[in-house]
């Protein structure tokens, strides 16, 4: 019996009554190519069950149809050391991904590592996706070193001008008054800040501006003997808030830079006898699946990980074909629950 023969590019064509070179851009996804044709296209591709040569068009087109992923360590009590922050946008980039047929290289990284040379003049990926927090003045550096060598990258992180590279962010400062309002609206003036609220950190510190712009409108500020470096960790947050309670400063509410802080204040707080929120009320930041569960449920600021993970892929295809993509700020929705006592 004679063995039924691949389908081609040239038969798919044919059989969309298009030329080859239309068939080419819609598999690429070339932009360039009207929806109806396309629909045309991805029909033909459907009823002769074609598939895609991915080494031979890797070949053709000098790309390996693959995308890094580059997550960086956080500080965790277990051993993933994967901030839970990034988890669910990790599945939205992988379906992103898979919706714009590239494959996805998952790779774990230490900011001290030299991951910025890793990809110079190599075939490991098209591009890079950088997840993780840091210092950003540290890693800037780096940064610009991968401008400087041509290596096409996307972050997520805070939307600066004049940074290296394209980013996609949540707006911090937005998310910041939010939190600011609704304690002012609660009556809470002298408001704590857990976090470092630097340009070390640009999004805590765009978290720590926005409170305070808040608290401006009001007749108030936040005060710098309120305010405590912290990482984001639980850990971090407990020792934080041990050390805002060491200086004796009267405070009335706690806004925690991430939801982990947040969460680990709490516990500090309830050890220290005082209850939240009945004597001291307690927001975070993130939204993750976590602050849902906190005893008591915390008030936090949403990020929408499902449409920063779109973006991030959609960013860094654009750019792996040779099309501009330019950094986006996505908004900040304030979820209120129990721990502000609302």
């Amino acid at each position: 019996m004679r063995r039924k023969s691949k389908a081609t590019s040239i038969d798919i064509a044919h059989r969309a009554g298009v030329s080859q070179a239309t068939v080419s851009r819609v598999l690429s996804g070339s932009p360039l190519v009207n929806a109806q044709t396309r629909e045309r296209v991805e029909a033909a591709v459907r009823e002769l069950n074609y598939k895609v040569d991915r080494h031979a068009s890797s070949l053709r087109t000098q790309r390996a149809g693959t995308l890094a992923l580059l997550l960086f360590e956080d500080p965790t009590p277990d051993d993933s050391h994967i901030n839970p922050f990034f988890l669910s946008m990790l599945g939205s980039i992988t379906r992103a991904c898979a919706r714009h047929g590239h494959d996805l290289l998952v790779s774990f990284q230490q900011l001290s590592d030299d991951w910025h040379a890793d990809y110079e003049d190599s075939m490991k990926a098209d591009g890079l996706i950088l997840l993780g927090y840091g210092d950003y003045l540290a890693y800037r550096g780096k940064l610009e070193t991968l401008v400087e060598q041509g290596t096409r990258f996307v972050r997520w992180g805070a939307v600066l001008e004049g940074q290296p590279g394209v980013s996609i962010g949540c707006d911090n400062l937005l998310g910041g008054r939010l939190v600011g309002e609704h304690l002012a609206a609660l009556g809470h003036r002298r408001i704590a800040f857990l976090g470092d609220a630097s340009s070390h950190y640009p999004e805590f510190y765009d978290r720590y501006r926005g409170c305070d712009a808040a608290l401006q409108a009001v007749g108030a500020a936040m005060d710098p003997a309120l305010q405590v470096d912290a990482e984001s960790s639980e850990e971090a947050g407990f020792a934080a808030a041990r050390t805002l309670l060491a200086r004796k400063v009267p405070f009335d509410a706690v806004f925690a830079a991430s939801d982990l802080i947040a969460i680990g204040a709490m516990r500090a707080l309830s050890q220290h006898g005082l209850r939240v929120p009945d004597d001291v009320a307690v927001a975070g930041f993130d939204d993750i699946p976590m602050a849902r569960f906190a005893q008591p449920a915390l008030t936090t600021v949403f990020q929408d990980t499902s449409r920063a993970g779109e973006l991030l892929v959609e960013s860094l295809v654009r750019q792996v074909r040779g099309e501009p993509a330019e950094s986006t700020t996505l908004p900040a929705t304030l979820v209120v629950r129990r721990s502000t006592g609302a």
